[in-house]
């Protein structure tokens, strides 16, 4: 059987998101086009709306439909604590906890030199003028416990403790109700190390 062309650019570009193979990709276009029809058409509209749509917040570089993101326009957050995280996920997942008030800035990646990732494109330059605009006191760099996400953690303090900003690093260590036995080695190395 010969194979239609819409069908393949559909699999083809269903294989664009991470973690999605060629079988997958598959069985995602074959249950749309033969069950729900009407669900694939809302997820092309929402994809197409949201591509036209979204861009980033001029002060944090989240996502936004506006020129400033709602987050940043808060006036109940705490201007005081600018919180650096990877990517918009990592600031929902934070924003999920319910225990952050302060504001973000999102790099839109990590330092990977491997990769040609320097500073200028994780907008470094951009941080350090938020972080030093009189009102932050304090950086919470929330990046993640990578090798990428430790050297961006380490170039960002390098770069703001000079200019007079505290800059903190978000905790890290044996989650709450596991076994030591099962929890791994690095983990309970720099919970030793990190303890208060």
């Amino acid at each position: 059987m010969a194979a239609e062309p819409a069908l393949d650019a559909l699999i083809e570009s269903l294989r664009r998101l991470p973690g999605i193979g060629v079988k997958s990709a598959q069985r995602m276009a074959f249950y749309l086009l033969q069950h729900d029809r009407e669900g694939a058409a809302r997820l092309a509209a929402a994809l197409q709306a949201a591509v036209a749509g979204i861009r980033h917040c001029e002060r944090c570089h989240t996502f936004t439909e506006s020129a400033v993101c709602r987050t940043c326009l808060d006036p109940s957050r705490d201007r005081r604590l600018l919180c650096v995280v990877e990517t918009p996920a990592d600031q929902a997942a934070l924003e999920r906890t319910g225990s952050y008030r302060g504001l973000y800035f999102v790099l839109m990646g990590r330092l990977s030199p491997l990769d040609g990732i320097g500073a200028r494109d994780i907008g470094l330059a951009q941080l350090i003028e938020r972080a030093t605009d009189g009102s932050v006191e304090e950086v919470i760099v929330a990046t993640n416990f990578t090798a990428e996400g430790e050297a961006t953690a380490h170039v960002i303090g390098e770069s703001l403790k000079p200019r007079g900003v505290r800059v903190t690093r978000l905790a890290r260590g044996v989650p709450i109700g596991s076994e030591l036995e099962y929890v791994d080695l690095g983990t309970i190395a720099h919970a030793l190390v990190d303890r208060r």
